[in-house]
């Protein structure tokens, strides 16, 4: 898991290394892209932001797409709900570092302690990563480039296409994805970028596709609990001498003289 994590941190450590030297270069001074990262912590809303401003397009716009792109976060949240249960502070904390790739390797665990310490890890180095690769890109300026076209910005979706195919094995996931792949392809040519990827949840009742009513909502049966041993009673020992009656209790035999001078001890 560590290894994994490694691998899709520093892709996006590449990706904001460029977002930060794209908002240079077209003329931001260098906090913007900074301060941008710290308090957005969202590679595409934040790229998307950039565009419409670089663009021409006022602030409503910038802030709608936004809006729009990071709508996924909320069928995130209630993705995670159980692993942000936690006291206020840090749950404020986990929200904020939620993304694509902390959910994809919480999802990826089902034991719930390694689920949690999957998604805070993952996401704190993703954190890390993003902002000190802005923060590079955005003092080298003109120096770093657009990872786009050096392909570096593939590695980051081909790390998580491999976290997905494991799942893909099963029926219902694997028709979920198929659905959802095909509804983002037919609508890509039409709609803004990041659009089509939230509609592609549209593929997710596929996945109960043929599944019965009854299957669906079944419930687990519990296995019995094992059943616990029952003392007996001990019965007394039989009697030798009649097998048939219990031994009746031994009763020293004590002697009573009827001597008057036994009694007398002087």
């Amino acid at each position: 898991m560590l290894r994994n994590i490694g691998a899709v941190t520093a892709a996006m450590g590449v990706v904001g290394a460029s977002f930060g030297a794209i908002a240079v270069s077209a003329g931001q001074p260098a906090w913007v892209p900074v301060i941008m990262s710290l308090a957005v912590f969202a590679g595409g809303a934040q790229f998307a932001t950039l565009d419409i401003v670089l663009g021409g397009g006022g602030a409503v716009a910038a802030v709608a797409a936004g809006l729009l792109l990071n709508a996924r976060l909320l069928v995130y949240g209630l993705t995670v709900a159980d692993v942000l249960a936690l006291r206020r502070p840090a749950r404020l904390l986990g929200s904020h570092l939620l993304a694509d790739q902390a959910v994809a390797f919480a999802g990826a665990e089902r034991d719930p302690v390694r689920r949690r310490a999957a998604y805070f890890v993952c996401g704190g180095a993703l954190f890390v990563t993003w902002n000190v690769g802005t923060l590079l890109g955005a003092l080298a300026g003109r120096a770093v480039g657009d990872a786009h076209a050096l392909g570096l910005d593939a590695a980051e979706p081909m790390v998580l296409l491999a976290l997905v195919l494991p799942a893909l094995r099963e029926t219902g996931p694997r028709r979920a994805a198929l659905a959802g792949a095909a509804v983002a392809l037919a609508v890509v040519p039409f709609l803004p970028n990041g659009v089509p990827v939230l509609l592609a949840l549209l593929g997710l009742p596929a996945a109960l596709w043929g599944v019965p009513a009854a299957g669906r909502n079944a419930t687990p049966v519990r296995s019995a609990a094992p059943a616990r041993a029952v003392p007996q009673p001990q019965r007394p020992p039989e009697n030798p001498g009649n097998p048939g009656s219990p031994q009746a209790p031994h009763v020293p035999h004590v002697q009573i003289s009827t001597d008057p001078s036994a009694g007398d001890l002087s």
